[in-house]
């Protein structure tokens, strides 16, 4: 048997279906998560939870920008060093670059 609403929109509130209601949820949750826990404590759930919707976007497009950000900067690094390697890709050391990065460490020890 199939049950009847007494309204036509019963199931379809907002355009949540039972199908896709369980994935709004979730992506709903993580939003919230990743703002708590990448807003570093500047956020705590129930904040989080009772934002305006556009405001939860803004900040979290704006958390996930600053992330973004730093990925590309921690990259752009990460390849500069990589032009002086102690170590071949071998796994044997290159001993002038090693002496070269070691010779801040190489003086005379204080203890007898």
């Amino acid at each position: 048997m199939v049950r009847r609403w007494p309204f036509l929109l019963a199931l379809r509130f907002f355009g949540l279906t039972p199908k896709t209601a369980p994935q709004f949820r979730i992506y709903v949750f993580e939003h919230i998560h990743n703002i708590v826990f990448h807003g570093k404590g500047g956020y705590d759930y129930d904040t989080v939870y009772n934002m305006p919707i556009w405001l939860r976007k803004f900040t979290f497009n704006q958390i996930q920008k600053h992330f973004d950000e730093e990925k590309k900067a921690y990259e752009k690094s990460r390849g500069k060093n990589n032009s002086t390697n102690m170590v071949d890709s071998d796994g044997k050391v290159n001993a002038p670059e090693f002496l070269k990065a070691s010779k801040q460490y190489q003086r005379k020890s204080q203890y007898k």
